[in-house]
C-alpha cells in the first residue's frame, strides 16, 4: 500500500485521481488531500478516503472547526509528510514550485500535472531530485506518451519527440474572426473536459509552449528536436522518433485516468477498467495538421522563452496566467493574451534567474506589468 497525497484534489485532474484511487484501494491509500478553496468538496472527499492530512489554501470559514491546516503552507506538509510516497501535484500554476520541489528533496515520486513547475523552474527542480532523490513522473497525456514510448531506452537513441496538440476550438478560424471570440468560445473544447485556465490555454496553444518546455526537462531535448503537429481526434497522444528512423506512438481514447494510473505505478502496468476500450474503427480516421503559428503566436513566444532560458520562460508563464485570468473576467479579448506575453518577455524577460526568490521576482514583475498594461 502506497500513500498519495494529492495537491489540487477538488480540480479536473485530481476528482479524475481520486476516481482512479476508488478502483486501486488494493494498492493506494489516499495519505492527503489539499484544495484552494472548495470546502464543501474537499469535505466530502475526505469523508470519502479518510486522510490523515486535509488541507485548504484559502479557508474563508470553509475549515472551521474540522482541524485541517490552512494557508499556502499546507501544499509543502502535504507533499512532505511521511506517509506519503507519491506527491500527485495538481496544483494550478505557479503555485505549486514550491511544494513539487519540497516533495523532491523528500524523495518522494511526484506526479507531475503541475507543468508550470519545471516551465518556471526546471533547474532548481533537477537539483532538487539529486540532492533529495525524489523523481518526476509526467501526468500530462503527451508527456506520459513520450515516457511510455522511451521505455527506458537511453536518451541518445531519441531523434526527436512529436508533441500532438487537439488545435482546440479555434482550429480551423481566421486569425480576424480570432478578435472576435468569446469566452463561451473559447471553453468550448472538442476532446477534453478540463478546467477552465488550461482550457484557454489549449484554445490560444500557450498550453502547448508550456509541454514544450517540459518535455525539453524531462527529456533532456534541445528545443530544435521537440516539435507540434496538431491531431484533432486527440488519439495519438505523441510520437517518438529514434535514430533508426522508426516512430513509437502512444495512443489511447481521451481520458487523463489512463496518464494518470500510469504516473502512479511507473513502470509497472496494473489492471484497471476505468476507460472503454480502445476501438480503431470506431476513434479513426486520424489526422494530422501543421500548426498555424500566425494565428496562435503563443506556442512560438513559449518556445522562444524556452531557448532564451533564464528567467524568460518564468515571463512567459506568469505573463499568460495573468491575461488568461483577465480574459476569464471579461476584461481582455482572447488576442489580447499572446500581445500580453510578448509585451511582458520584451520588458522582463532577461531578469535575474539564479535563485527560487529570483524566479518568483520575476513571476511577480510580469504579473505586475500585464495587469498595468492591459487591465481595463
Amino acid at each position: 500500500m502506497r500513500g498519495v497525497a494529492i495537491l489540487g484534489s477538488t480540480g479536473s485532474i485530481g476528482t479524475t485521481a481520486l476516481r482512479v484511487l476508488a478502483r486501486q484501494e488494493d494498492r493506494f491509500r489516499v495519505a492527503a488531500l489539499t484544495a484552494y478553496g472548495n470546502a464543501a468538496l474537499l469535505r466530502a472527499q475526505a469523508d470519502r478516503f479518510g486522510p490523515s492530512f486535509v488541507g485548504l489554501v484559502t479557508p474563508n470559514g470553509g475549515a472551521d472547526d474540522a482541524g485541517w491546516c490552512t494557508g499556502p503552507a499546507c501544499l509543502v506538509e502535504a507533499a512532505t509528510r511521511d506517509d506519503a510516497d507519491i506527491v500527485l501535484n495538481a496544483v494550478v500554476g505557479a503555485a505549486g514550485l514550491d511544494a513539487t520541489l519540497a516533495a523532491l528533496r523528500a524523495g518522494k515520486r511526484v506526479a507531475l500535472a503541475n507543468k508550470e513547475t519545471l516551465v518556471v523552474a526546471g533547474e532548481l527542480a533537477h537539483q532538487a531530485a539529486c540532492a533529495g532523490g525524489g523523481e518526476i513522473v509526467p501526468v500530462d497525456s503527451e508527456h506520459s506518451a513520450i515516457l511510455q514510448c522511451i521505455a527506458g531506452r537511453p536518451g541518445q537513441e531519441v531523434r526527436r519527440i512529436v508533441l500532438t496538440a487537439s488545435g482546440g476550438p479555434f482550429r480551423t478560424w481566421p486569425r480576424e474572426k480570432l478578435e472576435r471570440a468569446t469566452l463561451a468560445d473559447a471553453l468550448q473544447h472538442p476532446t477534453w473536459s478540463m478546467g477552465r485556465k488550461i482550457t484557454v490555454d489549449s484554445a490560444t496553444l500557450a498550453n502547448k509552449a508550456l509541454e514544450v518546455i517540459e518535455a525539453h526537462f524531462l527529456f533532456g531535448l534541445p528545443y530544435d528536436r521537440i516539435e507540434v503537429v496538431v491531431h484533432p481526434q486527440s488519439v495519438v497522444h505523441s510520437f517518438v522518433e529514434f535514430v533508426d528512423g522508426s516512430v513509437l506512438a502512444q495512443m489511447g481514447v481521451p481520458s487523463m485516468e489512463l496518464p494518470v494510473l500510469y504516473a502512479l505505478t511507473h513502470p509497472e502496468r496494473v489492471p484497471d477498467a476505468g476507460v472503454p476500450p480502445f476501438d480503431p474503427v470506431e476513434l479513426g480516421p486520424l489526422t494530422f495538421e501543421r500548426v498555424r503559428h500566425d494565428a496562435f503566436p503563443a506556442l512560438r513566444l513559449g518556445v522562444e522563452a524556452g531557448r532564451a532560458g533564464g528567467a524568460a520562460p518564468a515571463v512567459f508563464n506568469a505573463a499568460n496566467e495573468c491575461a488568461v485570468a483577465l480574459f476569464l473576467e471579461g476584461r481582455i479579448g482572447l488576442l489580447d493574451i499572446p500581445r500580453a506575453i510578448e509585451s511582458a518577455l520584451a520588458a522582463l524577460g532577461g531578469a535575474p534567474a539564479g535563485s527560487r526568490d529570483a524566479l518568483l521576482a520575476a513571476d511577480a514583475g510580469a504579473r505586475r506589468h500585464v495587469t498595468d498594461r492591459f487591465a481595463c
